[in-house]
């Protein structure tokens, strides 16, 4: 285990900054902890360019006792206006460099112990990327789930700009990351509870309120479904699906904790950038 908090901290999360968009960018410069002893969980997509990734960590790691990321799929595009042109493994290991060069904590590394309030749980990090096994309704294979999506009009850029390199396929460089990621969360005590946070949700429940469910392709895999179970999880913090919210699977709490684009969340009734309570839990929930 690495470091453990102590005080009267706070564990916070966010995701899906989006910092190139200069509002959102705005909102990131703005953000503060309330105490010296919180916690920020980053659950992914901060941005496309290895240079707003570092400003937006950098700026972040700064103010918060201990910034935790994982990666969305936006910082693995090898995006033409990134003056870095590394693709797949090679992109990701460099920004998991970066991260350590800030003192940031990624998926490779010990997953640090929150013993605030709250507390004792181990903070994990997760990077598991998706299979295309969350596919529309009436689809048996990717290839059906695939010609779907285009005939609706609906097709993640991952496609283009997310390269698995050097596996063949993103569905092969997600079992191993998944194969990878599962042997190390159960070599933790059976006695500690967690918090996993991954870009994507563990389970497909989310994906019932989206608008375009054969987005639900790129959102994840059904090898991670008891992972809530398996894992004594506290909560389940996420992003990607742009909708913050909060459920419950199986008595279980799923935390999606998106900023998303300007011209979602101008039309919520909540102020934007705001860092969502993880622990210790509000007052009165369940």
């Amino acid at each position: 285990m690495a470091l453990s908090a102590g005080g009267a901290g706070q564990l916070l999360a966010i995701s899906d900054l989006h910092i190139g968009y200069e509002e959102n960018r705005a909102l990131v410069d703005k953000m503060r902890p309330e105490t010296d002893d919180d916690w920020l969980v980053v659950a992914g997509d901060v941005a496309e360019t290895v240079a707003d990734i570092r400003w937006a960590l950098q700026t972040l790691s700064g103010r918060f006792s201990k910034v935790i990321w994982a990666p969305g799929n936006h910082e693995l595009w090898t995006h033409p206006k990134d003056a870095v042109t590394l693709r797949g493994v090679a992109r990701y290991e460099y920004l998991v460099t970066l991260c350590r060069e800030l003192g940031v904590t990624t998926p490779e590394d010990p997953y640090p112990v929150w013993d605030g309030p709250g507390g004792p749980v181990a903070v994990a990090p997760l990077f598991l990327l998706y299979d295309y096994t969350f596919l529309p309704q009436g689809c048996v294979t990717k290839e059906e789930g695939l010609r779907y999506a285009q005939g609706t009009g609906i097709v993640c850029n991952d496609e283009y700009l997310l390269h698995p390199d050097p596996y063949p396929t993103r569905e092969a460089w997600c079992r191993a990351r998944v194969a990878q990621t599962e042997r190390r969360l159960a070599a933790l005590p059976d006695d500690l509870p967690t918090v996993l946070v991954n870009h994507y949700p563990l389970d497909r429940h989310p994906m019932e309120v989206l608008w375009h469910p054969e987005f639900a392709m790129w959102c994840g895999t059904e090898r991670t479904a008891d992972w809530h179970r398996r894992f004594r999880v506290e909560t389940m913090v996420y992003g990607h699906l742009h909708i913050p919210r909060t459920t419950f699977h199986d008595g279980v709490r799923f935390e999606e904790v998106s900023v998303g684009y300007p011209r979602e969340w101008r039309k919520r009734p909540d102020p934007p950038g705001r860092l969502r309570r993880i622990l210790p839990r509000e007052v009165g929930a369940p």
